[in-house]
């Protein structure tokens, strides 16, 4: 039985995770830290040095940077943090751009010194700005997390500084109290009280990102074609909503996301399918909440061993826990949720990440996919057993593999992958 302790954790977790961005997070991040250095030196920086570790690079290469004219890359997002940013609002930070705006932020991308450095870092999320104007200089570090500031400076004062270790949950709730039946059990009985507004505010803009993406032209259209090409079953429509809500989030739609494990696309995938299966269902309100958190706490238990930032792409762990969620819809047992969480693992781990763009929405297609192959595995009495590759005996080891696999056999991977993408790219 859950003890009160550990309840509190895991509402403190989804807490923690469920917050609202404007933009891919890791440009927004850059901007949160642009529009904070341009704070604290108190004027416009006349010039910028800019080092980051190798994931900001590769995330932040080819998305478009909400609210900034159709700009791309590490200046376009620096640029508007410094041009248009309001460093009060974080991962919001350029939500409320009017477009007479998108000049300045252009011309300051063009005219400024802006310095980029891949920096030797061993944490995969780790930016620093520094700026000068004058006689006087700022700088920023943000490590670990997206909004996670945990140095400031002023002509050699320092004004903030905590501690901070290579860990990707550094200052988050421990998340090793997490395992998939207790997961269960939390979604069962908690009060939904406090989980209500957090969970409804991801169901509503998640859900209208979504429709964005089905009614306009974004990105590769990839759930619009999805739903034109393929069978107009709730699978087809489950994975097509999702890739939608990526399709515009991808090529610079300014409409909110609550992400989750630091990711819209993350977000977006593990509560849009099974939103969508909700009401294809007729399931009660309370129903569709509790089944969200069994979806956004076993991706949260994948990313936990993963990391953040990874060669791993994020979008395949969401579509495990989406699968896991709809799972809950339609049967609700620990058995059905943990053969669904093996099974989808199994078909897909190994999806590499190459950063944020559109071909994202795709892999959030397959991820879906996956999730709910696993789960009618399950029912039709199919299942990946231990020794099945990555696959071990009990569902929170196949997930503690994915950690190991992720972070130590993909390290090499992404270092090839940032090698690709930065000089062969061009």
């Amino acid at each position: 039985m859950l003890t009160v302790e550990k309840k509190k954790a895991y509402l403190s977790i989804l807490s923690e995770e469920l917050v609202p961005a404007t933009g891919c997070t890791e440009p927004i991040a850059l901007a949160y830290a642009a529009a904070r250095l341009r704070d604290i030196l108190g004027v416009w920086p006349e010039r910028i040095r800019t080092e980051v570790s190798g994931n900001i690079i590769k995330n932040v290469k080819s998305v478009v940077v909400p609210n900034s004219g159709g700009l791309k890359g590490i200046r376009a997002a620096i640029a508007a943090g410094v041009a248009a940013g309001d460093a009060e609002r974080i991962l919001q930070v350029i939500s409320d751009v009017p477009a007479e705006r998108h000049e300045a932020i252009a011309a300051y991308s063009q005219n400024t010194s802006i310095e980029i450095v891949c920096a030797d870092t061993p944490r995969m999320l780790d930016i620093r700005l520094t700026g000068w104007a004058g006689e006087h200089s700022a700088s920023i570090h943000i490590a670990n997390s997206h909004s996670n500031i945990v140095r400031e400076e002023r002509d050699g004062e320092v004004l903030l500084e905590k501690p901070v270790t290579d860990s990707a949950e550094d200052n988050l709730t421990d998340k090793s109290v997490l395992n998939v039946a207790d997961i269960l059990e939390f979604a069962d009985t908690a009060d939904l009280e406090d989980a209500i507004p957090l969970l409804r505010r991801q169901i509503d803009c998640n859900t209208a990102i979504a429709e964005e993406g089905l009614q306009n032209d974004w990105g590769a259209n990839i759930g619009s074609m999805l739903l034109a090409e393929y069978p107009r079953d709730i699978k087809t429509e489950a994975k097509a909503w999702a890739a939608a809500g990526s399709d515009a989030r991808m090529s610079g739609c300014d409409l909110p996301v609550v992400i989750l494990s630091g990711s819209g696309n993350q977000g977006i995938t593990a509560s849009v399918p099974v939103v969508r299966y909700a009401r294809h269902l007729g399931v009660s309100q309370e129903k569709l909440y509790r089944a969200l958190m069994v979806s956004d706490l076993v991706t949260i238990h994948q990313k936990s061993g993963i990391g953040r930032l990874s060669a791993y792409c994020g979008a395949v762990s969401a579509g495990v826990g989406a699968g896991a969620g709809i799972a809950y819809l339609l049967d609700g047992s620990y058995e059905a949720i943990a053969h669904t969480i093996v099974n989808a693992v199994a078909i897909i781990s190994g999806t590499i990440c190459d950063g944020a763009k559109p071909s994202c929405a795709a892999k959030i297609a397959a991820s879906v996919d996956a999730g709910i192959l696993g789960y009618f595995m399950y029912k039709n009495h199919q299942e990946f057993k231990s020794g099945d590759g990555i696959v071990t005996k009990g569902v929170d080891d196949t997930i503690a593999n994915v950690g190991i696999l992720a972070q130590q056999g993909m390290r090499q991977t992404d270092q090839t992958i940032l090698s690709i993408m930065t000089e062969r790219c061009k």
